[in-house]
């Protein structure tokens, strides 16, 4: 077979500036790698994306057919010519993102696609399919590769994602989580992926947290995010601790870190209690941390001295600096997950800059007081040194709602994102108070507990609700409320009608509403829906997933939704009582007379 004519490689992109346009810009190009399922809303599709379309729902039937029946199993071919061998690869892209979200793809597709031109490649949504051979293709085909998802692949041995990652020296993002990673992939990337920016190792039990220690030491220079949660289960806690430490200082360029014991390696680091890892650098044969300390405080001291260097060219700075504290040593981070309570204060004076939290408060002790203070308090405190710039958040929290309120109202003007999990439910009054202090949010997730005493309530009627003074948010593209049930408990308790109240004022306010999920919702939701559809029907016309697993919901309100709703592609009413078998039967037999693309899932 003829050899294709490798691509050029592209001019290296300008390191992602900080900031929000930075997260943007990745927001968008994990949306290109990942999505690509939705559309312009307000616009028509263009002809180049009707195609992309087109080529897609024939993929089966038409472009990969007479490959797969003729050659696929009986030759190997380094390369293939066309048919999509002239296609730029941004279009190649574009076109398995679009086979990935329908569930489309094959190996005779990925066979026909994997060619010189893409720069993006992404798997994780058939993980199935990634195989030794797959990964040989990809090694001769697609030297140009920027970013690499193999999320989840569990058919390929650690050796096959070595030879594999030796020969992708251009890679940018790498993602192996939950993988069978282990030493000898980490001693690969820190060697040949160079250019490597963001890996992701996440839930590889084969990797212990040591492993990671090439990445401080000698590891790519411009890397500045590692995700590497769930890791090594059963190994040593000291050594996560250790490693996080190490990362921390060994990769200056650190922005985004993911890791289990990242919250007291940053104790450690503030009290300069490096004796806590000397068994885990004796065992791996490394110098000890406090050397890597003293360069990475010398590196600092000298981007000061810089400053001050060019500062002094103005006499205004100088006598301004006079009546400065002297400059302390911080870190670059932006995100964090992995924090604890008992380690926020270390990491808020070290980490100044963060932009998104994900902490876990469910290892404290709710009984002792720490120096007098509450847990809603610390947290309290903790948070108010990002107040005003935070954008995610994410807390496990197991408290009653009120707790809550303080600390959303110091850090929640700037949110975007905001989960909550393992939190009881209290009343209407403190859900009020904390959605009005996170007036910016885009997605909102609460795994709640519902409440512990009836709040049941007169609601029979629906016009009350109009006179409630209740917040809404504007910018919501993603809600959803999943209430816990005992394992045997079948249905909710409606023991929180008045809930209906504030679901009402989120979903009439929330035009941009994109994904809805009600799970086990302690109050009817028919009226819910009846006052939005029947007064603000215009929030509901972007929806495109609903999912009402458990809820009291009829037959009735299931069917507005599907009519009243153009964009609803799957609608998810499992587990609903109210509604049975011949009703859900009538809808789909509705659906499919108006020939729309909606799944209906009902058990």
């Amino acid at each position: 077979m003829p050899l294709f004519r490798q691509a050029e490689v592209a001019p290296e992109r300008e390191r992602e500036e900080d900031g929000e346009m930075g997260r943007e810009r990745m927001k968008k190009k994990k949306s290109l790698q990942h999505g690509c399922e939705e559309e312009e809303e307000d616009e028509p599709l263009s002809l180049r994306r009707l195609c992309v379309l087109s080529l897609a729902e024939n993929m089966k039937d038409v472009w990969t057919q007479d490959y797969a029946h003729n050659y696929m199993d009986h030759y190997f071919f380094r390369y293939v010519m066309g048919p999509f061998s002239l296609l730029p690869g941004d279009l190649i892209e574009e076109l398995l993102c679009v086979l990935s979200n329908r569930k489309l793809v094959s190996r005779a597709a990925l066979h026909l696609l994997l060619l010189p031109q893409l720069h993006t490649l992404s798997l994780s949504h058939s993980c199935n399919l990634v195989t030794a051979n797959l990964c040989s293709l990809i090694t001769v085909r697609c030297q140009s590769l920027k970013s690499l998802d193999l999320s989840g692949a569990q058919n390929v041995s650690s050796a096959t994602l070595c030879s594999l990652l030796s020969d992708l020296s251009s890679l940018h993002s790498l993602s192996l989580a939950g993988t069978l990673s282990d030493r000898a992939v980490i001693a690969t990337v820190a060697h040949r992926c160079s250019l490597l920016q963001h890996l992701d190792v996440s839930r590889c039990l084969q990797l212990p947290p040591g492993a990671l220690l090439p990445l401080a030491l000698r590891g790519p220079k411009r890397l500045s995010s590692v995700l590497a949660l769930d890791i090594g289960l059963g190994e040593d806690e000291e050594d996560g601790l250790a490693s996080a430490a190490f990362l921390l200082l060994g990769v200056s360029g650190l922005h985004r870190l993911a890791i289990e014991g990242l919250g007291l390696a940053c104790v450690m680091i503030q009290n300069r209690d490096f004796s806590l890892t000397d068994r885990f650098t004796t065992r791996e044969g490394v110098n000890c941390l406090q050397e890597l300390w003293d360069a990475r405080v010398k590196d600092n001291n000298e981007d000061v001295a810089l400053e001050e260097k060019m500062d002094r060219s103005s006499s205004l700075h100088e006598d301004k600096r006079k009546d400065e504290p002297s400059q302390k040593f911080t870190l670059r981070l932006r995100e964090v997950q992995g924090l604890t309570l008992d380690s926020l204060d270390a990491v808020s004076d070290l980490c100044p800059d963060l932009r998104s939290v994900s902490l876990n408060c469910h290892d404290d002790d709710d009984d002792d007081d720490h120096e007098g203070f509450s847990k809603s308090m610390r947290l309290t405190r903790g948070l108010a040194r990002w107040s005003g710039q935070l954008h995610f958040l994410s807390l496990r929290f197991s408290g009653p709602l009120y707790e809550l309120v303080p600390p959303l109202q110091v850090s929640g003007s700037c949110l975007r994102s905001l989960t909550l999990e393992g939190v009881q439910a209290d009343g209407n009054l403190n859900l009020i108070a904390l959605l009005r202090a996170c007036p910016e949010l885009t997605a909102l997730t609460f795994h709640i507990d519902p409440p512990r005493s009836n709040q049941e309530e007169d609601d029979d009627e629906d016009e009350d609700i109009e006179d409630w003074d209740l917040p809404c948010l504007p910018h919501l593209r993603t809600l959803t409320l999943i209430f816990s049930l005992e394992e045997r408990q079948l249905k909710p308790v409606l023991c929180w009608t008045s809930l209906k109240g504030v679901l009402w004022s989120v979903l009439r306010g929330s035009l941009h509403l994109h994904t809805l999920s009600l799970i086990a919702a302690p109050c009817r939701l028919d009226p819910v829906f009846r006052l939005v559809l029947d007064r603000h029907a215009q929030p509901l016309r972007r929806l495109r997933h609903a999912n009402l697993q458990r809820s009291t919901v009829t037959m009735e309100t299931a069917t507005r939704l599907v009519a009243s709703c153009p964009r609803l592609s799957t609608l998810d009413v499992s587990g609903c009582w109210s509604l049975s078998r011949s009703n859900v039967t009538k809808l789909q037999s509705r659906v499919r007379r108006r020939h729309r693309k909606l799944h209906i899932v009902w058990t």
